[in-house]
């Protein structure tokens, strides 16, 4: 498989994101090179906060196949490593391969989830960390950056100021 091929078209896919102002995470399944489902995160538009990239592209491949399972050797590629409702996504769809690119020190399933634990899943999922994961990382650090430099969080801190007298 062509792990960094899959991987730039999830980063497009970010760029999406981006452009609407949600975080730029985008998302691809692919089964013997063939696409299944893609998708970017879309919290902020479709007011769902179930709608990270990686659900996106389930819901898509899902329909696509006709069937909530996700059925022979398919692969979920994703530009930063999955939240725990993800992972537990992809593990409910039967997803055999995850291949991430930046992990995610904060809220990264690996940060929940121990050895032990994910050894008691009902189904077992083939995890490739790392893939383009300098350029994953800086699509993000690039996008907080900029909301930082507009403004953003100055915002926030005048709304909830007391008044002055």
């Amino acid at each position: 498989m062509d792990h960094e091929n899959h991987m730039r078209h999830a980063l497009r896919l970010a760029e999406n994101a981006r452009a609407a102002d949600e975080v730029p995470i985008g998302a691809v399944i692919v089964r013997e090179d063939q696409l299944l489902g893609e998708g970017y995160n879309q919290n902020i538009f479709a007011e769902d906060p179930t709608a990270h990239g990686e659900v996106v592209a389930l819901r898509e491949a899902c329909a696509y196949l006709n069937n909530y399972r996700l059925t022979g050797p398919t692969t979920l590629y994703v530009t930063l490593e999955p939240c725990p409702m993800c992972f537990y996504a992809m593990v409910h769809a039967r997803v055999a391969r995850l291949v991430y690119g930046a992990p995610d020190p904060k809220t990264g399933y690996t940060q929940f989830f121990d050895a032990d634990h994910l050894a008691r899943f009902n189904h077992q999922i083939e995890v490739i960390p790392g893939v383009l994961a300098d350029e994953c990382a800086e699509v993000l650090r690039t996008f907080f950056r900029e909301k930082r430099d507009r403004g953003k969080r100055k915002w926030i801190k005048q709304a909830h100021q007391p008044p002055e007298g």
